[in-house]
Order: C-alpha cells, then structure tokens, then sequence
C-alpha cells in the first residue's frame, strides 16, 4: 500500500500544471492580403501566446464583414454549447475595413453594435495605418495618395505589407493614430480623414501578450 501512494505521489508530481486556455479573437478583413499579411506579422512579433488570434481573409465591403462576423460568433457559442466547452466560443470578434467609397457603412456600425463586435476603421483606408509607421499624417488624403506616400518609405509595398518592415515604427504609429483620434474627437467628428482605429486593436493584441 505504502509503495503504490509513493508512486501515485510521484506521478502527481511529474504532471506539468495545465494551461490556461487562450482566449479567443476573430479578425475579419476587407483585403485578402495587405490586413492579413500585417496581422499575422502583428501576431507572431508579439510573441502572443496567450490570445489565439484567428483570421479571416475571405474579404466584403463593410456590411458583409459584419454579418460573416456575427454569423462565426454565433456558429462558435453554438459549438461551444453543444460540445460543452466554453472555451471554443469567441472572446472577441473584430472587423477591420476601410471608409473609403463603401456603401452602408452606417449600417454596419449598427450591425456590430447590435451583435457585440468592435470595429477598427480607416479613413480612408489601411495603407493610412501603415503610413503612420513612417510619418505624420494630418491633411485629407485619398486612397491613391494613401498608397503613393507609402510607396516612398516602403518601396516594395505591393499590395502586402509584412510587419518586419514596419515593426521599428510601431510605437510612433500608434501616439500618431491617437493624435488623429484626439484632433477629430476635438473638432466634433471622430473617424474623419485621416484617422485610423487599427491601433485599438494591435494594441490590445500586444497587451494581451504580456499579462
């Protein structure tokens, strides 16, 4: 008897103490390369391991990003249910597009506040995110120009944008996305040209990895 619990104590003390599940995040892109490329370089530069980042690059104007959204957030609670594993089930689920010419953009904000989904929105697109990597950026600028004025600090942009080329600026890219924030919120019209919500969300990814 003596000999069998000495043995059951050293099992349990060769057993690794389980991990914690991570939580779960879903970003659902516009593009189907410059977003996805920079989040999966976001993702492994971060060294994330305790928030599994999922990422959808099937593309859609800003309504259909939503409602695939909701529609895997609803997909996953279910699994979750039915399977008995809470953990399956999305602890977040964010939608990244741009202003630029999109129809019904109104529509998908009430689409996402409706379904519990946050939003990271660019004015007027995702090549303003990258830009601020590089430089200030505080006059009107369209996408073009967007896209030109990158090219410059990037020569070899060509509609991908890997995060090791963009990694040194990170940190000046988000004090100068909140600078934009800041401006358009004091001048009564949060979201105008130029101004990117993208920083909320890599933040909140890199922050995650830390705790």
């Amino acid at each position: 008897m003596a000999r069998r619990r000495a043995t059951r104590d050293r099992d349990l003390r060769r057993r690794r103490p389980r991990r914690e599940p991570k939580p779960r995040i879903l970003i659902v892109c516009e593009g189907r390369r410059t977003e996805p490329g920079y989040f999966r370089g976001i993702r492994a530069a971060f060294h994330n391991s305790l928030v599994d980042v999922e990422i959808d690059d099937s593309g859609g104007v800003p309504k259909t990003l939503v409602e695939r959204g909701a529609e895997k957030k609803k997909q996953a609670e279910r699994d979750a249910k039915s399977l008995r594993d809470p953990f399956l089930a999305y602890d977040e689920v964010w939608c990244v597009f741009d202003i630029d010419e999109h129809p019904n953009v109104a529509d998908a904000r009430q689409q996402a506040r409706d379904n519990d989904i946050k939003l990271a929105v660019s004015n007027p697109c995702f090549e303003l995110w990258a830009l601020l990597h590089f430089q200030h950026q505080s006059a009107f600028l369209s996408r073009q120009t967007a896209q030109r004025k990158l090219k410059e600090h990037l020569p070899q942009y060509e509609k991908s944008l890997p995060f090791d080329h963009l990694h040194s600026g990170y940190e000046q890219a988000v004090e100068r996305a909140r600078e934009l924030d800041h401006r358009c919120e004091t001048a009564g019209c949060p979201g105008d040209n130029p101004s990117t919500g993208v920083h909320v969300l890599t933040e909140h990814i890199r922050l995650s990895a830390r705790t």
